[in-house]
């Protein structure tokens, strides 16, 4: 598992295609601190496992599945990307429970400057907008965001200028494709539910005072 909060922004060394699925290496500094092999990475959003480890970076294996639901099909040589180690029992939970499984792609449809905000506007397949909500929380290439708006085909968020300076955001452009994560809550409650009747549970939930 892991918050959302970006600690370090890696840079893609190398990529070796195996057919349908590939290699990167990564070059890393922060997130080597106490890592070792078989050690989970969040990577742009996904969820990786170290498979080898340099005084100067990691490996990792994309398999066919992740190649097909994620955006790293697009990483090369140089790219930039998004690294979080997975928490421990005393990490500060500063962002949200981010599981590190994808559950699709978006693509920057927006962006504007906001004075020092920048607002990115994503569009995504309905299947992930029904879980986004105004105020709720989205990950966004691994990184924890509060969604401001929702409307029928997008949501937009504001990056701050920590989020801006700290992690691959800042170089979004329209056309991008961004890995999404919903909070993993929202999901659960909908099972739980019963997905036929899951609104009218939840509207009845929220008129008792029990969510």
């Amino acid at each position: 598992m892991f918050t959302g909060i970006v600690e370090e922004v890696g840079k893609i060394k190398a990529v070796k295609h195996l057919g349908k699925s590939m290699e990167l290496e990564i070059q890393a500094n922060k997130v080597l601190e106490g890592t070792q092999l078989g050690d989970s990475i969040c990577t742009n959003g996904v969820c990786l496992t170290v498979t080898r480890l340099s005084p100067t970076g990691f490996s990792v294996d994309v398999m066919p599945e992740t190649m097909r639901k994620t955006a790293l099909g697009d990483l090369k040589a140089g790219s930039s990307v998004n690294l979080e180690r997975a928490l421990t029992l005393s990490t500060r939970l500063g962002g949200h429970i981010v599981s590190g499984h994808i559950d699709g792609t978006g693509r920057i449809c927006k962006r504007h400057q906001d004075d020092t905000a920048i607002w990115l506007h994503i569009e995504c397949d309905s299947k992930i907008l029904r879980y986004i909500i105004e105020k709720g929380s989205i990950t966004i290439q691994g990184v924890s965001l509060t969604v401001v708006n929702v409307d029928e085909t997008s949501f937009s968020v504001s990056l701050i200028p920590h989020t801006q300076q700290n992690t691959t955001l800042h170089s979004m452009l329209p056309g991008d494709l961004v890995n999404l994560e919903n909070d993993i809550l929202a999901k659960y409650v909908e099972k739980l539910l019963g997905k036929s009747d899951s609104s009218s549970k939840l509207e009845s939930l929220l008129k008792q005072g029990f969510a």
